[in-house]
């Protein structure tokens, strides 16, 4: 391995680029693959869980890795694309290591925290877990201080919630076991900058402990973002982990449409009683959502497309669908509704699509820029129906009208799609190529003891 710095803390390898010897990238660093050995031998580094498209996990040897630095790793060319799976004696540094309690050995069973592990290459080769980065769960740090040399050596920098020490693996205990309770702030740090889709990939390949552990840790909007994005198993599993009123507060966060096809899932008592605790303003469109049929437009839809009266200008239209937590499929056009604004609305007028927004100066009422040549769908219309609606006019949403014409919502080409692909979509693309053989180096390696 060549022009890679002697120690390399693992929580920043998180997310970086893979890239061939050619510059193609190929995947991102999701979690370091080490092997715990017997005291006081410090664990072995057997290589890197690399995430290629479309989120299919590989094993990357870390024999194969010929640089890395700040921005990137290198590798050979060589990679199987075989799926990950995690081995018994195998460990992963970031998704089971990190927060992690552990003793200081010399200072009477200090407690600390685990929040990095440094990794160094050893005369013969390997790479080796030589140092821990840990944060002091109580006192303060007084400035920097090194002392140097012998089994305790370490580096100490202030930090505003305690003391941070970076010791040798020799001189902590209590890494070897798993913990109850660990926490999981410092691994959801080491993610922090990931799109939810992609923690979500992460969280679904942790065990079922870490899962919670990090549910726990993630604040509502974040977690709601996150079980948007998984499969239907882990949603209900870590709803039903969260305190009631947590798990209510969560759903509040999602949208409506994946928050109601949640609750499908859930038994009619808990979700009776999810729903009681739940903002009213929040839990009626949930309710109206369950009514419908789970393969209906009704079923499909969310209750909260952008919605202008048609008084609305151009302008105010504009800055509505700016908001950049709207899906790019609902900012892609404004529905004219008579009031009320909010569904169901009082009558449906018509859409404007953003493209003629950016088009018209920016005074101009909505109410007269409208499409009303298209009609709106009713909530009964079955999801072949609504498919071919969409394919025929090009359209990424379409609206959702009653018998009175009131809009009830949107569906956007997403929510189809969601429906058209197989229940287990979000986990069949990490599924491997079948008959990919057996990597012989991979086995001697993760076989070594």
């Amino acid at each position: 391995m060549t022009a890679t710095p002697s120690r390399v803390f693992v929580a920043r390898l998180a997310g970086i680029a893979v890239f061939d010897p050619a510059g193609d990238q190929i995947g991102r660093v999701r979690d370091v693959v080490v092997m715990m050995r017997p005291a006081p031998r410090a664990p072995r580094v057997l290589g890197l869980v690399v995430e290629v498209p479309p989120h299919r996990l590989v094993f990357l040897p870390i024999t194969r890795v010929t640089n890395i630095d700040a921005g990137a790793v290198i590798f050979d060319g060589r990679i199987n694309m075989r799926r990950f799976q995690k081995r018994g004696s195998e460990t992963l540094a970031l998704g089971e290591m990190l927060d992690r309690r552990a003793e200081l050995a010399d200072s009477g069973g200090e407690q600390v925290v685990v929040f990095d592990l440094g990794m160094e290459q050893s005369r013969t080769r390997d790479w080796l877990i030589t140092k821990v980065a840990v944060r002091r769960t109580g006192g303060t740090g007084h400035g920097h201080r090194w002392a140097g040399g012998g089994r305790g050596a370490r580096l100490g920098l202030r930090r505003r919630h305690g003391e941070t020490l970076v010791v040798d693996w020799g001189a902590i205990s209590g890494l070897r076991v798993a913990e109850e309770g660990q926490g999981a702030a410092n691994l959801i740090a080491a993610f922090e900058r990931m799109r939810a889709p992609d923690l979500a990939n992460v969280v679904h390949e942790l065990s079922a402990k870490r899962r919670a552990e990090v549910a726990a840790a993630l604040d509502d909007r974040r977690l709601a973002d996150v079980l948007e994005e998984l499969p239907e198993d882990d949603q209900v599993e870590i709803l039903g982990k969260l305190d009631v009123d947590r798990a209510a507060d969560v759903l509040e966060e999602m949208g409506p449409d994946d928050a109601a096809d949640l609750l499908g899932e859930l038994p009619s008592d808990q979700r009776e009683q999810l729903l009681a605790l739940m903002q009213p303003e929040d839990a009626a469109p949930l309710r109206r959502l369950l009514s419908y049929a789970d393969d209906s437009a009704g079923g499909m839809m969310t209750t909260e497309p952008v919605i202008v009266s048609p008084d609305a200008t151009v302008a105010e239209a504009l800055a509505q669908i700016r908001n950049p937590d709207l899906n790019p499929a609902l900012a892609a056009q404004v529905y004219v509704c008579r009031p009320p604004n909010e569904t169901p609305t009082g009558r449906y007028l018509g859409t404007v699509h953003f493209q003629r927004l950016l088009r018209e100066p920016p005074p101009t009422l909505v109410s007269a820029i409208c499409d009303t040549e298209l009609d709106p769908l009713r909530p009964e219309l079955q999801l072949e129906t609504v498919s071919s609606y969409l394919a025929t006019y090009n359209l990424v949403s379409v609206p959702i009208v009653d018998e009175n014409g009131r809009l009830l919502g949107a569906v956007t080409v997403d929510d189809v799609l969601d429906h058209l692909l197989p229940d287990d979509w979000r986990e069949s693309g990490m599924e491997a190529d079948p008959g990919t053989g057996v990597d012989a180096e991979e086995e001697a390696l993760r076989g070594k003891e």
